[in-house]
């Protein structure tokens, strides 16, 4: 088991009130993302529901069991870092297997289940080297492994993948995901990445401020975002942001299009802009225009589309991906 809720919980540092108030469930089974940008609460809360930071008021329930005042140990949940904390002068099999030693488990009993995490985790070739021998994404699944072995209700991951390069995320990105695919365990995971989110999450819970805006599956908050900032977060280039007299135009106080619901040609269309950069990527292109008008607008191109600094481009959006939102910022539905 490992369902997770949040009633009312609530973080004060000092003056700062750094949580106001959160209610969540989390289902069993479910890989859920904590995402939002630097210092909306992400890493807080985590860190409340793992029991390394005491809450202020509210109440965390694990398996129907109310743990707001229990120890991090009695939580039966595991934690894997951005720093991946390995202690280097002990072997990967060292590794893994510390926390059953502090617990004090039998020896076979241990090994056996050194051996079956590393086999999960492609480290079973690896368990003799000391972790200064590994790179960063056999790090990472080190300590990963540390946590598997302890048979977790839950796991906890705090931007576990920041500190490995592009191509390294990536991988690690499939490799976790497959995991929870294996092990099917309850997984919550903070990240700044909405791409990590997107591609990872069953459910996405936006943060903001120490407040939730949204909660839904990807998918749900990429078509439907409740609002600006939901809007604006989730989607990668963001969303394109129109005022005036077009949004007017669309019974709103804010129009937004997604680049990729731009229509490009080099003929003809409703609006029309100058290149200021173009980003050809291969498969894509990125354009960055200043549009007649409207001001900056990203679009979305073909790999094939040809446009360089200083064109002149027509574009159309498609109004039926058209989303319109109030004066409060909310959104407006159809």
């Amino acid at each position: 088991m490992g369902s997770i809720t949040l009633n009312k919980v609530s973080k004060v540092f000092g003056e700062a009130n750094v949580i106001p108030s959160i209610d969540l469930e989390i289902n069993n089974g479910e890989f859920v993302v904590f995402v939002g940008p630097s210092g909306c609460g992400k890493s807080t809360l985590l860190r409340l529901i793992a029991g390394l930071e005491d809450v202020s008021g509210g109440q965390i329930m694990i398996d129907g069991k109310d743990v707001t005042q229990a120890a991090p140990a009695a939580r039966g949940l595991a934690m894997v870092f951005q720093s991946y904390a390995l202690y280097p002068h002990m072997s990967v099999r060292k590794n893994i297997a510390f926390p059953l030693k502090m617990a004090k488990m039998d020896q076979s009993a241990i090994d056996k289940k050194v051996e079956a995490a590393a086999k999960v985790l492609n480290l079973t070739d690896y368990l003799e080297r000391k972790p200064s021998q590994l790179s960063g994404g056999q790090r990472q699944r080190v300590a990963i492994g540390r946590a598997i072995v302890r048979e977790p209700s839950a796991f906890l991951f705090d931007e576990p993948l920041s500190n490995l390069d592009a191509a390294l995320r990536g991988t690690m990105r499939l490799e976790i995901s497959d995991l929870h695919n294996q092990l099917k365990t309850t997984m919550i995971y903070v990240t700044h990445d909405q791409v990590e989110a997107m591609t990872m999450a069953d459910k996405i819970v936006v943060l903001n401020r120490g407040n939730i805006e949204q909660v839904g599956s990807p998918l749900d908050l990429y078509k439907n975002p409740r609002n600006l900032f939901v809007a604006g977060f989730i989607g990668s280039p963001h969303m394109n942001f129109v005022d005036g007299a077009y949004a007017q135009s669309k019974n709103a106080k804010m129009a937004g299009i997604r680049p990729e619901h731009l229509g490009l040609s080099k003929d003809s269309g409703l609006w029309t802009g100058t290149v200021k950069v173009a980003e050809h990527l291969g498969a894509d292109t990125f354009l960055h225009l200043d549009v007649d008008g409207i001001g900056p607008v990203t679009a979305r191109a073909g790999g094939e589309f040809g446009a360089h600094h200083g064109d002149r481009v027509y574009l159309t959006p498609d109004e039926s991906k058209l989303h319109r939102f109030d004066d409060k910022g909310l959104t407006i539905r159809a």
